[in-house]
């Protein structure tokens, strides 16, 4: 059964590296998080956003012998915002953040390995409860955050690019106009002459003024990278009451690729691949979780790729084992209409469950 990931649901593999300072700070090099007291006016927990992303952010605090979650605090690139208000409670917290859907290149997550319950379909607070599925929500994977200040503290999303907050909004600009298919530049957080034509180009194609608001501006190029997302690419889509492993396959310049994993929750969907879609052939394939231990795969399943206990690309399907990977059947999807497809798993496409691989 493959692993879940931790820092990126994207096609990279990127993984986080964990390096505590003192007792208080956590600092993540590739996908990062870092944690300081925060200025003596900014009361509460603050958190600020120095990545190109718009990222969504829900925290938890413990409460008794519960921990309560809340989401989702929206961050736009180069801003802050205030998660939860003073007086806090000095000890171990949790954050998760998770990119727009905006966002093209496949989801980023910024978390940790402590599974708690978010509502995905809007704002929430609730006392996370053992079984996330029963009660309609998801799981998700938190970061504890030593809290030590009862008036104030602050966390920063970062990424690989350390940007300052003035270069994080450039960036997240440049990012949305890539988006929305306005720009085709650097993502570099400098305001050149490229990207300004580039802003004027989208607030005249929609009819907004020259003086459009940096955070109006960003809002609106969310939007429309949203609306574009879902005119093209690959969703695979889970049909069945249980979570499915997906990963999927297909042509690659001059060799084959297979890429995962992608965890579906009960009739959920993911985007797999936000491009448009110009080849014939691509496949699928996928793990359905039993909560024994035990799995079920795809049945009339015959093309063999590679996949990996963790999240993975991986050129070539040939020699799998050699390489430390295992050899899994694929099934070949529909011809993409339009430039887009959607593959539904549904229960009768499944085998009889059995010993997850490699378990």
């Amino acid at each position: 059964m493959p692993y879940s990931w931790n820092c990126s649901r994207n096609m990279d593999l990127e993984r986080w590296s964990l390096k505590l300072l003192g007792i208080a700070v956590f600092v993540l090099a590739v996908w990062g998080l870092s944690g300081t007291p925060a200025q003596a006016q900014q009361n509460g927990w603050r958190l600020c956003n120095k990545t190109s992303y718009i990222i969504n952010a829900a925290v938890a605090r413990p409460e008794g012998q519960a921990v309560v979650v809340e989401g989702w605090t929206k961050l736009r690139p180069g801003t802050c915002e205030t998660a939860l208000s003073a007086p806090l409670t000095p000890g171990v917290h949790f954050i998760y953040g998770q990119s727009s859907d905006a966002h093209r290149g496949g989801g980023r997550d910024w978390g940790g390995d402590r599974e708690l319950c978010v509502d995905p379909t809007g704002s929430f607070s609730v006392e996370s409860p053992p079984d996330c599925g029963e009660f309609g929500l998801d799981a998700r994977n938190f970061r504890p955050v030593l809290i030590e200040r009862r008036t104030s503290w602050q966390t920063t999303f970062t990424e690989t690019n350390q940007y300052t907050t003035a270069q994080a909004e450039a960036a997240g600009v440049q990012r949305l106009l890539e988006d929305a298919g306005v720009f085709s530049g650097r993502v570099d957080g400098l305001l050149g002459r490229e990207t300004r034509a580039a802003i004027r180009e989208f607030l005249n194609s929609q009819g907004l003024a020259a003086d459009t608001s940096d955070t109006d501006l960003i809002d609106f190029l969310e939007q429309s990278a949203i609306e574009r997302a879902r005119e093209v690419g690959f969703t695979l889509c889970n049909r069945t009451d249980y979570p499915i492993w997906g990963a999927v396959a297909r042509m690659r310049g001059d060799e084959w690729e297979s890429r995962g994993w992608w965890r579906l929750e009960a009739s959920g969907c993911a985007r797999v691949i936000d491009r448009p879609l110009n080849q014939r052939q691509y496949f699928v394939y996928g793990e359905m979780e039993q909560g024994d231990g035990r799995v079920r795969t795809l049945k009339r399943a015959s093309e063999p790729f590679c996949v990996s206990r963790a999240k993975f690309a991986i050129a070539g399907r040939e020699e799998c084992e050699s390489a430390a990977y295992r050899t899994a059947l694929f099934t070949e999807t529909a011809v993409p209409e339009d430039q887009k497809l959607v593959f539904e798993f549904f229960e009768r496409d499944f085998d009889r469950a059995r010993d997850a691989p490699g378990g």
